[in-house]
């Protein structure tokens, strides 16, 4: 039983569930790394950046939905978490930050490596307490675990080095914390509003979000009843799209213009767990329902006629019995058939142009998909990794795609494929890397050799930071400050240890993919893209058009027309083919 204080949190961590905690020791956090060792069965998984412990936490919280935990030593060592407990916040997983704090006495006093814990996490948790005495921390360390539980997010506990340290007995019993089973679905009045509106419509569309996890065959079901074609968002995506004859695709920035259409022509859009951001995207003249289990979402993107507070699963369950049967499927078919014929031109894109010289990056996106394991788990970068993982990765309720897709932060896949590898040891988890992303936490790859942990890491190396140029010529600006003057990765890779290879050609892709995927440890696969590839929006306004032509104006008069032959010459078939 518990004699110090860290030895009751390890308790209670280890009661409800918790087997592993992320983080890098320092001075003020061993009194609780000391805990994990005399423990020993919950795992202290070294990593070597302690952002990296914040999003692999964030990781494994998304593949499992249960509590993950990462903590840092105090000042620097809180400051470096910060990136990764907002990635976790904004995606709503449940994540426990143990930080350290300086000692008690100096606090106010300027004392080294003083922040002010607290109050730095406020903006990115649901919760967030410094503990001031050792008799808190018991109520405040289930306090917290309860928050990030039942709310979805961050929840911070701020201790104090000594406190780890302080006695506490052998009498006091650790707590289990667990989440609570809930129903939660409208009032049969706001039911009756929502289905009345449904069945006087003529054309209904689905968008479906993240909510719609564990609602795959309710969502199917009131597609069917209603008509309806379904649009997904990013995050939905993994839940709405496989085994769905009413998919017709994604919009927003990433989407395609199946799914921009269908929710351009509907006259009732029924929205489904999703906060969906891009306000440009909506539909200018239906009439909206929004089914969100936080109220407080409702309304925030698009004027909503209809709010209806509840989960998707049960809110649809309670929906289904009150519809009309008799509906003309006209819009349905109509955005189907658009569907099939974006597909189709999507799918011509990633055919092999050739088996020598640098690759397009949807050749490689489907080569991925194609080698992947049924059950694999994709790791997107933010960027252009993000957008050909969303247009070409297939996936069939049992393969995973994780990313940092509400926060949007640069170098999320290798850390958070650290925490989905370290939870699921037997899964093959695949990350698709940005040359960008990498780059700025390489230092990972280390932890991959030194935990054994065998995650297999697809890096785009087209020598640029294709996103951010791609943002800078619909803009109108001239690309400058996004080259990446990048050593080998393969090269690198061996160096620390793991399997490396490059690949220049897409003749040699499939296999050099199978022999990495198939290595029984970390491995490396540096595929050299092109640099210029366009990827086409949905919708692409006035003030874009004029943007990129005022791009290819300035750069001929800058001497740089040598670029805007090469973005012709890269994009000749995706041209052609919008």
């Amino acid at each position: 039983m518990p004699t110090t204080v860290a030895d009751l949190m390890v308790a209670t961590l280890k009661a409800s569930g918790v087997r592993r905690v992320y983080g890098l020791p320092g001075d003020s956090i061993n009194g609780f790394t000391d805990a994990l060792r005399r423990d020993g069965e919950v795992v202290w998984e070294h990593v070597r950046h302690v952002e990296a412990a914040a999003f692999a936490a964030a990781g494994e919280a998304a593949m499992t939905g249960q509590l993950a935990v990462c903590a840092a030593s105090c000042g620097p060592g809180n400051l470096h978490l910060i990136n990764g407990l907002f990635d976790a916040n904004r995606t709503r997983v449940p994540v426990l930050a143990i930080t350290a704090h300086i000692p008690r006495e100096e606090i106010g006093g300027s004392y080294f490596q003083e922040t002010h814990p607290q109050e730095l996490f406020r903006d990115c948790s649901v919760y967030a307490e410094l503990v001031s005495v050792p008799e808190q921390l018991p109520r405040v360390l289930e306090i917290a675990m309860r928050h990030a539980i039942e709310r979805g997010g961050v929840a911070v506990v701020v201790v104090p080095g000594e406190i780890f340290l302080h006695y506490v007995g052998h009498d006091i019993r650790p707590a289990m914390i667990a989440p609570a089973a809930s129903v939660i679905r409208p009032s049969d009045d706001t039911l009756a509003a929502a289905a009345e509106s449904l069945n006087a419509a003529e054309r209904v569309t689905i968008l479906a979000g993240a909510g719609c996890r564990g609602a795959h065959d309710e969502l199917v079901a009131l597609a069917r009843a209603l008509k309806a074609p379904v649009v997904h968002t990013l995050r939905g995506k993994e839940f709405a799209e496989y085994d769905n004859p009413y998919d017709v695709g994604m919009t927003g920035l990433l989407g395609f213009a199946s799914g921009y259409r269908a929710m351009e022509h509907c006259d009732v859009l029924l929205m489904l767990g999703t906060d969906f951001p891009y306000r440009p995207f909506y539909p200018q003249n239906a009439r909206v329902i929004q089914v969100d289990v936080r109220g407080e979402h409702i309304g925030r993107r698009i004027h909503v006629d209809i709010g209806l507070v509840g989960t998707v699963k049960n809110t649809i369950a309670a929906l289904l019995p009150r519809l009309d049967n008799a509906r003309d499927a006209t819009h349905l078919a109509r955005m189907r058939s658009h569907y099939r014929r974006t597909r189709e031109r999507l799918d011509a894109l990633a055919e092999t142009h050739g088996n020598h010289g640098p690759i397009h990056p949807q050749v490689t996106a489907v080569a991925v998909d194609r080698v992947a394991a049924d059950d694999a788990v994709f790791l997107a970068d933010v960027g252009t990794p993000t957008l050909w993982a969303a247009r070409y990765l297939r996936l069939n309720g049992r393969r995973r795609l994780l990313g940092s897709f509400n926060h949007g932060s640069m170098a999320n896949a290798l850390p958070q494929a650290i925490g989905v590898q370290a939870s699921h040891p037997g899964r093959q988890v695949v990350t698709l890397s940005g040359d960008g992303g990498l780059s700025m936490l390489m230092g990972e790859l280390i932890t991959l050799r030194q935990q054994r942990l065998p995650v297999k890491v697809v890096v785009l190396n087209n020598g640029a930071l294709a996103f951010v140029e791609l943002e800078m010529k619909a803009d109108g600006i001239l690309t400058h400050g996004t080259d990446l003057d990048n050593p080998s990765f393969a090269e690198v890779a061996r160096a620390v240890g793991l399997h490396g290879v490059q690949v220049e050609g897409p003749g040699e892709l499939d296999d050099a993919l199978r022999a990495a995927f198939a290595h029984d440890g970390p491995a490396v696969i540096e595929v050299m893209t092109v640099r210029q590839e366009l990827s086409i929006p949905p919708k692409i306004t006035v003030e874009q058009a004029n943007g990129f032509t005022l791009w290819a104006t300035r750069s001929i008069l800058s001497g740089r027309g040598d670029e805007v032959l090469e973005i012709a010459k890269t994009n000749l078939r995706e041209l052609a083919l919008e």
